[in-house]
């Protein structure tokens, strides 16, 4: 019999079928499209490739700023996304032969289990009929279509991934929902050239992330001309027309970006699979209320990252594994980026989360016992670091620290400026490790990068 079936071939997936057979277990993966899931084809990976030429093209046409003069910088955007259907083959072709090196059974097809019991569970793929000991569910999420009247079957409406199939760029484009997918595509859209609109629900861009920063990134692309417009909901879209509370607007195409949906296809026969708010509900182990049935990934609904995917799913395969010591996720810790241009990165609690918790109050995602104490607050400008201001002209930037008053402990770092990206790992290790001021200010940070800016803030 087999030891794990695992339906979903993204990044919780193909970690979890590579832990699980490097560590001995029979192990089938059920994929229905393309190994690597929406991350690494129509998500995380595409998008970044398309980012970085839009990148290089802004910073050739701004080049004079470093005392560099570039003339007649084009782009062709068709060549642009060959390049990122390159990238993406590459990246797949290399889950495929790492599975292959660890002697996982890969079947390409729609998974739909059939029964369950707590000695097994069965699952049908094609024509043939598959029993397995344990099940782990990683079957990921979708773009979530919002009930707008005139979205359905409209050719003027796209979803990210019809976004990303495109190999002509729009003169301008209206995108509905500002959250990380909504403005990196603002992004791109813009750095080449397209006229953007953005639209959005809520009070403001990004609504999850620290305000301060955020205010930072929406005062730059104001005036450098996105159209942003906060508490404005979409009431119509007529054609390539959008009507909202606030006026009606119009663009060559419709972006829909307002979030995205766990997929249960294929599970209709778990009917006694805990759920809530559509998500698969896990334990700190990733156990389901049904034994031997495990989730992780978007399905869970937790944190829709492929990082926090791929950890759930090792975490997962450990408890199966029943390693010593028993893992588990510190999602206090869990580091999020935006790829806009300046970068947002972040990780732990906002000043918002904080002030939500009311005195007396226990806070469990500060990883203690102790009740609710007062917070403060560092930060500073990214231009005390030499680096940043060397490679950045004309940004200011800034790091931000949140600190817990009593303890010293550091509770969250919010940055906004480039690469921020590339170090607030450094920041996500002392939020996990509880590490104080004190104990921070005594690492040591290469010198000059704009990582240093870490220690400099405190």
């Amino acid at each position: 019999m087999i030891n794990l079936a695992i339906i979903g071939g993204g990044p919780a997936g193909y970690t979890a079928a590579e832990k699980a057979s490097k560590s001995g277990m029979h192990v089938v993966l059920f994929e229905q499209d393309t190994l690597g899931g929406t991350c690494l084809n129509v998500g995380c990976i595409p998008t970044k490739t398309l980012l970085y030429s839009a990148k290089q093209y802004y910073n050739a046409k701004n080049a004079t700023k470093y005392g560099v003069t570039a003339e007649g910088v084009q782009f062709d955007y068709a060549k642009i996304v060959q390049r990122k259907t390159k990238v993406v083959r590459k990246l797949v072709a290399g889950i495929k032969q790492k599975l292959n090196n660890e002697y996982c059974q890969v079947v390409k097809g729609f998974a739909q289990v059939l029964s369950r019991t707590d000695e097994q569970v069965v699952i049908r793929c094609g024509e043939e009929t598959y029993e397995a000991e344990n099940l782990l569910i990683c079957t990921g999420s979708t773009n979530f279509v919002p009930p707008i009247p005139g979205v359905k079957d409209n050719p003027a409406v796209w979803d990210s991934t019809d976004a990303l199939a495109a190999t002509q760029l729009p003169q301008s484009m209206i995108i509905v929902g500002g959250g990380v997918i909504g403005m990196e595509f603002a992004t791109l859209y813009h750095e080449l050239g397209v006229h953007v609109t953005v639209i959005e629900a809520m009070p403001t861009i990004l609504p999850n992330l620290d305000q301060e920063v955020v205010n930072i990134l929406l005062d730059k692309y104001r005036k450098t001309g996105i159209q942003i417009l906060t508490e404005t909901k979409v009431t119509e879209v007529c054609e390539n027309k959008v009507i909202t509370t606030n006026g009606e607007y119009e663009a060559e195409h419709i972006l829909i970006s307002v979030g995205r949906r766990a997929n249960l296809n294929g599970l209709e026969a778990l009917d006694n699979l805990e759920m809530y708010r559509g998500g698969i509900v896990v334990d700190e182990m990733m156990r389901t209320n049904l034994k031997n049935v495990y989730a992780a990934g978007d399905v869970t609904g937790k944190m829709m990252l492929a990082h926090v995917a791929s950890r759930q799913a090792e975490v997962a395969v450990g408890r199966m594994l029943k390693q010593l010591p028993l893992q588990r996720i510190a999602y206090n810790a869990i580091p999020s980026v935006v790829y806009t241009n300046p970068e947002i990165a972040c990780v732990g609690l906002t000043e918002k989360d904080l002030n939500d918790i009311k005195e007396g109050d226990f806070a469990p995602s500060m990883n203690t016992d102790e009740p609710f104490v007062p917070y403060e607050v560092h930060k500073m400008p990214m231009t005390y670091s030499g680096r940043f201001v060397a490679e950045n002209e004309g940004e200011m930037g800034l790091c931000k620290m949140i600190v817990d008053k009593k303890n010293k402990t550091i509770l969250g770092v919010h940055m906004i400026g480039n690469p921020c990206s590339e170090f607030v790992a450094a920041a996500s290790f002392a939020v996990r490790m509880g590490y104080t001021v004190h104990e921070f200010q005594q690492v040591v940070f290469p010198h000059p990068t704009v990582s240093e800016i870490l220690k400099e803030v405190l």
